[in-house]
């Protein structure tokens, strides 16, 4: 997953799209990977001008594919529990936007998920975070979503040095079980990463327009 040289290329094949809605339904109904992903495509976000706080993480996995509900899986659990949420406020598109840098499930490789597929990040991502002004923080959910934003990097070294990156980002390793070995070896991302990041969530959500 590490071998990924991102960030993605971004290019526009079509004249920007200022209305919210005409563009987040065209990236619902996206096909251009049919012809290349192991299923049919089912892009999966959630999205709102209003949103405060958003979470870019790397692709869907295969439970949130079956069911397209964004982290609705045990990382989804975890990724709350980092940041203090109840499920409620998770998913008030409202206040938090949830766009991932590959909107459908890549399908598998030999350790893990196979990387975001890069259509996404040229197609769409760049027209659908520009109508959303009101973000004031993005979390940076594994090595994909701070590679697209911050460039080549280690993702250990990222997390260490979060407040570097404040207060526009704030990296974070990806939830998924393997993190739970990532945490037991890095015990001061939940002594010391996490309280600082439950803050700035909260901060993010309650702060004035």
């Amino acid at each position: 997953m590490d071998s990924f040289a991102g960030p993605f290329v971004r290019y526009r094949v079509t004249p920007p799209v200022t209305d919210f809605d005409e563009l987040a339904a065209s990236a619902r109904a996206c096909r251009a990977c049919a012809t290349v992903l192991p299923v049919e495509p089912r892009p999966v976000f959630q999205i709102s001008p209003t949103a405060r706080l958003l979470i870019a993480g790397q692709a869907p996995g295969s439970k949130v594919h079956a069911s397209g509900v964004p982290f609705a899986d045990a990382s989804g659990d975890r990724l709350r529990e980092w940041m203090g949420v109840a499920d409620a406020e998770f998913y008030d598109a409202r206040r938090i936007a949830i766009l991932p840098i590959g909107f459908c499930y890549p399908g598998r490789a030999k350790s893990g998920d196979a990387p975001p597929r890069p259509e996404c990040a040229q197609l769409w991502r760049e027209d659908l975070l520009a109508l959303m002004p009101q973000i004031r923080l993005t979390l940076l959910v594994g090595t994909y979503a701070q590679r697209d934003a911050l460039g080549p990097g280690k993702m250990r070294e990222r997390v260490g040095r979060f407040r570097d990156f404040l207060p526009d980002y704030f990296p974070l390793p990806h939830p998924s079980w393997r993190s739970h070995i990532w945490m037991r070896d890095n015990p001061w991302f939940e002594a010391e990463v996490l309280p600082e990041l439950r803050a700035h969530v909260r901060g993010a959500l309650e702060a004035e327009t």
